[in-house]
């Protein structure tokens, strides 16, 4: 865990089980408030509407930026849905849940 409290991974730290259909990369910046909520706004988000159906990376720009160039990241936080394809990308705080959905192509489960 970073100082800023930020959990971050390298993309071999968490591949998707067999049994997950979604794979998620989230780039941050340590230093960022928005990158912090984006974090807690994402986790929240797929264990509502993904839950044991899904793999979240975090990685830190700074520390990954060779990965970050290769999947064209040019903002931060940036959200790339990377499983199934095709690859969606979200970009902000994940605070908006039907826009988040819309942009990555899910479909927003009710919950009673």
């Amino acid at each position: 865990m970073s100082s800023s409290g930020i959990s971050v991974a390298s993309p071999q730290d968490e591949p998707p089980d067999a049994d997950s259909q979604h794979a998620f990369r989230l780039y941050v910046t340590s230093a960022s408030p928005i990158s912090s909520r984006a974090v807690v706004n994402i986790r929240q988000f797929l264990d509502t509407h993904l839950s044991g159906r899904h793999a979240l990376t975090v990685l830190n720009i700074a520390d990954h930026i060779a990965s970050a160039q290769a999947d064209q990241v040019v903002a931060s936080p940036t959200l790339i849905r990377i499983a199934p394809l095709p690859q969606r990308r979200f970009i902000g705080d994940m605070s908006d849940p039907v826009k988040l959905a819309q942009s990555l192509g899910l479909r927003l489960e009710r919950r009673p």
